[in-house]
């Protein structure tokens, strides 16, 4: 068993929110409390419920199970308000919201609940009530949360794309979903650019029949109008609401968010999430996974088109201070992000693997930062690699808690992620998330332990979405997760449980090669690329040829290589030496940019479609749809 690069410390352990809820049920261990959390899934629920001090009434059944997974239901008697637990802490700051330019707002937790509670009383005004639709086409500001909790506040369903998103890209999501108010913004800034985005929201609102009325928000320019032909309210028109602001309370399942599958295999899946589960699920992993109190202070990197973005506002839940950045992590240059966590105070730590491997190969180091307040990293979006686990201890900090974490939209939360409690180990997240019965099966569907396979869930957890829009029946979401092991949630991930009771991820499911009939995560030769510096950039895919398959690898290079004989050797010998010979591919081609999803996953899949002449749908959903171009009728793919 290989050494742990972290531990906690014996008063750390002690102090954690874990701890506590360990001792509360009787347990000595995180490993027994999340037994417990499986086999006596209603104690442990109503547990975090009680310990988190939810506002609300949890009525007298925790679970209604059922022998369909997909139809089990938490807290049926339950009846909450979502905006009222996040907005439940007086004292503070509660958002703080950065562009890349440097400026810096904030709003403490009383003006959060006034400005607020004034988005709702406008939106009951223009007829907006229970189960309607509010979508927001916004950067990641604070007027982005602040009318998310309006909306909620009434019972009303929040969506949103981030500004990134192409007009067809926003449209195949709003389009399905029939908002009856759109909220946008004049512009956004990005690697040193203001983006002119009123056009795109004319475009919208023209071509989205429900919309009835715009939310417009200046934040660039003051001055700044939008002509669409309906009405159109300024968001620093409406007024604070009033300081005894009643909120109805919900039933545990009423419709909080609707998500969006990536939508780069056909349209994107409506994805509706519950306010009880997401808070709940969100509460038990920011309480005893992240170990968050209302004296940190807790920052995510994300736009408001990823679940990620949903994920940091709910922790208000805890009372934690909240950093919001809008832009480019890399303008004005890469330590941009480390001299505002420096700035901020920043406790939590949340980043994309992509970000520390780019942080990594343009040698960047802590040096010249104060990070003492810094206790946690957190990490998502892709597998990190063990070399950016090295890195970070190396370089960054030695005495952080570097959390890899995995779960996904359709979830709105994780699988597994990290512990305040528990080691860390080089290429490997920590733990299985509690409440979560999470395995690895093989392709028979027979659990296995260190041996890779397709990650499940095989019992019902609070943050299942209540369903997808516009599915009635139940059929479409049924078959998007309970078909490859019937009853059995899968999840589409290919991972491996370890001996050290955490996990690895090794890539999507569908994005498995399998040259000779051997399956291989995508993530296995990704990192092994990583570690060849003239590399910043890799997409690996199958290709179908001379009736077999054969791993094909496409590298983004250095500003002046060019892939030679010598660097294609490098390159090879570094997957064989550290992977397998069947991991290393049979071509090795140079490509200008890699495509990406709009919160920056690639796209293997796309990439997959294209060598083979197969259509793309929805390019749209790419942050960079033109990446594709250039793997098309590549001569070599053809020998």
């Amino acid at each position: 068993m290989n050494e742990p690069l972290w531990r906690p410390s014996a008063s750390g352990i002690d102090a954690a929110n874990i701890t506590r809820l360990i001792r509360q049920l009787g347990c000595t261990t995180q490993a027994e409390l999340h037994a417990l959390s499986i086999t006596e899934p209603a104690r442990f629920w109503r547990a975090v419920w009680d310990d988190c001090a939810l506002l609300g009434e949890p009525g007298s059944v925790v679970l209604q199970a059922s022998e369909d997974m997909s139809a089990a239901r938490f807290f049926p008697e339950g009846r909450l308000n979502f905006a009222e637990n996040l907005l439940s802490h007086g004292e503070g700051i509660a958002l703080v919201s950065r562009l890349e330019d440097g400026s810096r707002r904030t709003l403490t937790y009383r003006q959060l609940f006034t400005r607020a509670t004034g988005i709702a009383v406008w939106l009951q005004s223009i007829g907006v009530g229970p189960g309607d639709r509010v979508a927001a086409f916004m950067p990641n500001v604070l007027e982005t949360v602040v009318v998310m909790l309006g909306a909620s506040a009434i019972g009303a369903t929040f969506s949103s794309c981030s500004p990134d998103f192409g007009f067809q890209g926003v449209l195949d999501r709003f389009g399905q979903i029939s908002p009856r108010v759109l909220v946008c913004a004049d512009a956004y800034r990005y690697n040193g650019k203001a983006i002119d985005t009123s056009m795109r929201a004319v475009e919208i609102a023209g071509a989205v029949d429900s919309i009835e009325q715009i939310l417009f928000c200046p934040l660039l320019d003051a001055a700044a109008t939008l002509d669409t032909g309906l009405p159109v309210t300024r968001f620093d028109e409406i007024s604070d609401g009033p300081d005894d602001f009643a909120f109805e309370r919900f039933p545990f399942d009423h419709p909080l968010y609707i998500m969006y599958s990536s939508g780069t295999t056909g349209a994107p899946k409506c994805i509706v999430h519950g306010a009880g589960g997401t808070l709940l699920q969100h509460a038990k992993e920011h309480a005893y996974h992240v170990d968050l109190n209302e004296a940190d202070t807790l920052f995510y990197f994300t736009t408001c088109g990823w679940m990620m973005w949903n994920w940091l506002v709910s922790g208000l839940a805890r009372g934690a201070t909240l950093v919001l950045f809008d832009g480019s992590p890399f303008h004005p240059g890469p330590r941009a992000l480390l001299r505002m966590a420096e700035d901020e105070g920043i406790t939590v730590f949340g980043t994309s693997a992509r970000y520390l491997a780019s942080l990594e190969k343009v040698r960047v180091t802590s040096a010249g930062h104060d990070l003492s307040q810094l206790r946690t990293i957190l990490s998502t979006g892709s597998p990190l690699s063990p070399e950016s686990f090295r890195y970070v201890y190396r370089d960054l900090k030695p005495d952080v808690c570097l959390s890899s974490i995995s779960g996904g939209t359709d979830i709105i939360s994780c699988f597994a992620l990290g512990s305040p409690v528990l080691p860390v180990f080089e290429g490997e997240l920590q733990c299985l998330g509690l409440g979560m019965d999470v395995h690895i099966f093989d392709d028979d569907g027979r659990p296995v332990l260190g041996e890779k396979g397709e990650l499940v869930c095989t019992s019902p957890f609070p943050s299942m979405p209540v369903g997808f829009w516009n599915d009635p029946d139940g059929t479409r979401y049924r078959d998007a997760y309970f078909t490859r092991f019937p009853g059995v949630w899968a999840h589409g991930d290919y991972g491996e449980l370890t001996g050290n009771g955490g996990m690895i991820i090794h890539g999507r499911s569908d994005a498995v090669l399998n040259p000779g009939g051997v399956r291989i995560g995508t993530a296995e030769i990704y990192r092994q690329v990583e570690k060849v510096d003239a590399v910043v950039d890799a997409v690996c895919v199958g290709q179908r040829f001379r009736g077999d398959e054969r791993v094909v690898l496409f590298v983004v290079l250095r500003d002046g290589v060019s892939l030679s004989e010598e660097l294609e050797r490098e390159i090879r010998e570094t997957i064989r030496s550290h992977a397998t010979p069947r991991h290393v591919p049979a071509k090795i081609i140079a490509v200008p940019d890699v495509p990406r999803t709009i919160s920056g996953k690639t796209v293997e899949l796309a990439v997959r479609s294209v060598i083979h002449g197969d259509e793309v749908k929805n390019r749209d959903a790419l942050a960079n749809p033109e990446a594709l171009d250039a793997f098309r009728n590549i001569a070599e793919l053809d020998r």
